[in-house]
């Protein structure tokens, strides 16, 4: 199959700046794993089903994709799609450190899954999944930063 890329996350809720990180990967692999998490040490709004759902539609344009769920250490949900890179998304300094610490680990565990950072476009580089969830719930326009399709799911879910 050639090159097989993960993006995982948790995508509560997918954001353009997810969605230009993914079209960028798309890119550069033969084929690309967004890989919802869950995540015991988050209280995501959005349900995993709900979360992988919303990620299909808004993604859908982009063909040598998948979208899927996985709850399992990431580089063993790597080597079981076999994936050889893992691909990160950084948007400021901020996020550097613990990118890179995650990538260390990964790398500790699994020497042969590379992490590769990519970073949004810069119209991107303020946006975040938390700030569109409270924007959202405070009534805020959050078209600008999500798919029109996640715009509607948030409107109902926080409101």
């Amino acid at each position: 199959m050639g090159k097989i890329a993960i993006y995982p996350g948790t995508f509560d809720p997918l954001t353009n700046g997810h969605s230009d990180l993914v079209q960028r990967a798309a890119q550069l692999f033969d084929h690309v794993i967004v890989a919802v998490a869950t995540n015991p040490g988050k209280a995501p709004r959005f349900s995993a089903d709900e979360r992988i759902e919303l990620a299909r539609i808004a993604l859908g344009g982009i063909s040598n994709i998948e979208v899927c769920g996985f709850n399992q250490l990431l580089v063993d949900f790597a080597h079981e799609k076999q994936a050889s890179v893992i691909v990160r998304g950084l948007r400021a300094v901020s996020d550097f450190e613990y990118e890179f610490q995650l990538a260390g680990m990964n790398r500790k565990l699994a020497a042969d899954v590379e992490t590769l950072f990519l970073m949004p476009a810069e119209k991107y580089s303020y946006l975040s999944s938390s700030l569109v969830r409270e924007i959202s719930s405070l009534g805020g326009d959050v078209s600008e930063f999500v798919h029109p399709e996640i715009e509607t799911a948030l409107c109902h879910k926080m409101r």
